[in-house]
């Protein structure tokens, strides 16, 4: 499969297919590296023998050990190179286990959770398993940086607008079939997942210069030149005064380079620790400067990477060159002349002049980065999940019309689909069933449908359309022992933020989930009848799931807007079974006794 090309048509067997490729390469590669070692270690010993005879015949010649030692050097120097192939092809052949892993449902637990982004406040988050093990971050998250995970879950937590989404789409579209790309940046990510921290690295670039004065600068470069002067014609003259004159000079050098040692070791002591993080960072950069970028979302991250059409790989790369040609001072003949010309003190500067100018750029390439891995994961989502629709995010009143939705955590194999409109005709529905039966997920689905149609990503339906939605969601409200904090204050403190967000510019989507269940069935009734109805009043679409079978008699005082639906069980053949199918109506029966009796509890 080419990087222009159409995603395969079983990406399974192309998995698998690279996979055992990569498996191979690795073979061969840890072959060679054993017979290497070996080799190496034989010349190492045949080295020492001759050494030995040598010594004690007297009679023949060192230079014999050159053989030994030359060839030793080669299997040393070729060492470094094999073992990078084949720690390349240890991680290409863990990208496509991952791989493999996502198609065969075997993924959760084995990636980047998210539970640091996780904010228990947050209207929906920890409701719809946004994050965590097994979750929707860690479906999706295929990004090996820090700052590709940090865009993921902010585009899961905050829905985009209509036309970023739309773009977002087109960028997705473009990047799905090129998993060449991908492989690459799977293996210059993890360099730099491990290498660079982007919050450290940013504050370093954007942090004052040390050296603000030109004129420090030029009277080093003017001292250096004088020093340099008086060197030369010393040693042209080899004349006692002008000896004498080169050491005033050297003197008054070395009182300049003390007087600024202090600032001098603060921008090299930084540039240690940041420009080992850059080099690998301009790794990454150059990989996706050389990329083609049609789609208007990619081009515009092509277009935070350069400035005045100068690529940012390229800029960061001149700051490898000063690191470089400083490091030159530890030659041992090179030192001397290094003291002369005030080398240290002079790239210190010109590290700082680069930071100055450079530095502020930084987190832009980072946040570039960023939106670029975390457009390749949806990428990613959408090449192995083909059935899966874009969907389509229209401005206007509130509306989620669904065919075919699941939920995408769930094995495509056993699934269930479910239809679902939401819009002028219906607005909210009342889900009643048994325990078990399948409301909660349902409410999760759509849930899920919203996020990940908002993050710009396909959704587990074959059609969905839906208007731009906030969302509010009660699944799992939980009680606080530290806080003092019930279940139902904590439930009615969420609804309440629920409330609030539906008086936003943008419509809400609620999914209430067994609204109020911690109180009497009269104050249930008024109490969420009161909600809905307010919620509604306020433009709001949605779900309220409920085993309560008095709860759904709140559709009567709602209007025609609101509607009942169910989902059944029975038994059969001593077990529960479920159908997870949405049925109009209200459910006519309860499981609850059955389930205990199934569990073995004497009711």
């Amino acid at each position: 499969m080419t990087d222009t090309g159409d995603v395969p048509a079983d990406i399974h067997a192309e998995y698998s297919r690279r996979l055992a490729l990569h498996e191979r390469a690795r073979e061969r590669w840890d072959g060679l590296d054993a017979r290497v070692a070996d080799a190496r270690l034989l010349a190492f010993l045949a080295s020492i023998a001759l050494g030995v005879f040598i010594y004690v015949a007297g009679w023949i010649s060192w230079w014999w050990l050159a053989a030994p030692l030359g060839v030793l050097a080669a299997l040393v120097l070729a060492h470094e190179p094999i073992h990078r192939r084949a720690v390349r092809a240890t991680r290409t052949i863990d990208f496509y286990r991952r791989g493999l892993a996502r198609l065969e449902d075997r993924w959760a637990g084995t990636g980047a959770t998210g539970e640091g982004f996780l904010d228990l406040e947050h209207p929906y988050a920890a409701d719809i398993d946004v994050f965590g093990a097994g979750s929707l971050f860690e479906r999706l998250c295929t990004a090996r940086t820090r700052a590709g995970e940090e865009t993921l879950a902010s585009w899961l937590l905050d829905p985009a607008p209509p036309e970023i989404v739309t773009a977002r789409q087109e960028a997705v579209r473009e990047l799905r079939p090129r998993l060449d790309l991908r492989e690459d940046l799977e293996l210059l990510g993890a360099d730099v997942r491990s290498g660079v921290d982007p919050a450290t690295l940013a504050a370093w670039g954007e942090a004052p210069p040390v050296f603000p004065s030109n004129g420090v600068r030029i009277a080093a470069a003017v001292l250096a030149t004088i020093g340099a002067a008086a060197l030369a014609n010393w040693l042209w003259t080899r004349d006692v005064p002008q000896f004498l004159l080169f050491v005033l000079v050297l003197l008054v050098e070395g009182a300049f380079a003390k007087l600024l040692e202090r600032r001098a070791d603060a921008v090299l002591k930084q540039v240690d620790e940041r420009g080992h993080d850059l080099m690998i960072l301009a790794g990454l950069l150059d990989r996706l400067e050389r990329e083609p970028m049609h789609a208007p979302a990619l081009r515009s991250i092509r277009e935070k990477l350069e400035t005045d059409g100068r690529p940012a790989s390229e800029r960061i790369r001149r700051l490898g060159r000063l690191i470089h040609l400083l490091d030159t001072r530890n030659n041992q003949f090179f030192l001397p002349f290094a003291l002369v010309l005030l080398w240290r003190t002079q790239f210190a500067m010109r590290i700082d002049a680069w930071r100055a100018e450079e530095g502020p750029r930084i987190a832009g390439w980072l946040a570039a980065v960023g939106e670029f891995e975390a457009l390749s994961a949806l990428a990613v989502y959408a090449a192995e999940n083909p059935a899966d629709a874009f969907p389509e995010v229209v401005a206007g009143p509130a509306r989620f019309e669904a065919e075919g939705l699941g939920h995408p955590l769930i094995p495509r194999a056993v699934c269930v689909t479910n239809d679902v409109t939401l819009g002028e005709e219906v607005r909210a529905m009342v889900v009643s069933g048994s325990n078990m039966s399948g409301k909660s997920t349902l409410l999760r689905s759509i849930g899920a449908a919203a996020v990940m149609a908002q993050a710009g990503a396909p959704a587990r339906a074959r059609r969905l359309v839906l208007s731009p939605l906030a969302i509010g969601a009660t699944l799992r409200v939980q009680d606080s022992l530290q806080a003092g904090r019930s279940r139902f204050y904590a439930e009615i403190t969420r609804v309440r933020r629920i409330v609030d967000l539906s008086r936003g510019p943008i419509p809400l989507l609620f999914l209430l989930d067994e609204l109020f269940s911690g109180t009497n069935s009269r104050d249930r009734r008024i109490g969420a009848e009161a909600v809905i109805r307010g919620l509604l009043d306020r433009g709001a679409i949605g779900l309220l799931t409920t085993h309560d079978l008095a709860l759904a008699d709140i559709v009567a005082g709602l209007g025609p807007s609101t509607r009942n639906v169910h989902f059944e069980d029975h038994f059969e053949d001593g077990e529960m079974r479920f159908d997870y199918r949405m049925h109009p109506g209200v459910v006519t029966h309860s499981n609850a006794l059955a389930l205990m009796r199934a569990v073995g509890l004497e009711v």
